[in-house]
């Protein structure tokens, strides 16, 4: 089974080892952070000057797997959410085969014809 939940801020409660203050006897826990995404930490929207927060490349959420051969401590990596998306091992985000559209219009991808669609007020 697996379980996420929301455990003490080291840095506040002065916590030495998070994984082993938290582990229950006979369960592996990893300590994963809200404000890290692709690998980069972030503070109020900015990557952070102190990228040593950035954990396991992601916020863990259901569904997500744990790769624990990916960076130093192993990588969160959320479900995988069209089968023709592949993963970019240096974020661990899955990206879709053709780029998102930059001309500020809203696209949702489209599978079967293996590209973005205009999402219009239609």
């Amino acid at each position: 089974m697996v379980t996420v939940f929301v455990g003490r801020d080291d840095v506040v409660e002065g916590i030495d080892d998070w994984e082993t203050y938290y582990a229950p006897e006979g369960y592996t826990v990893k300590q994963t952070s809200y404000n890290t995404y692709g690998g980069v930490h972030y503070t109020d929207g900015e990557p952070s000057e102190d990228q040593t927060k950035a954990l396991r490349f992601n916020y863990a959420g259901i569904g997500f797997t744990f790769d624990p051969d990916k960076g130093t401590d192993g990588a969160f990596i959320p479900p995988q959410p069209f089968e023709s998306w592949v993963l970019d091992e240096d974020t661990c985000l899955w990206l879709a085969p053709v780029p998102y559209p930059t001309d500020g219009a809203v696209y949702v991808w489209d599978e079967e014809a293996g590209n973005w669609s205009e999402v219009t007020g239609e």
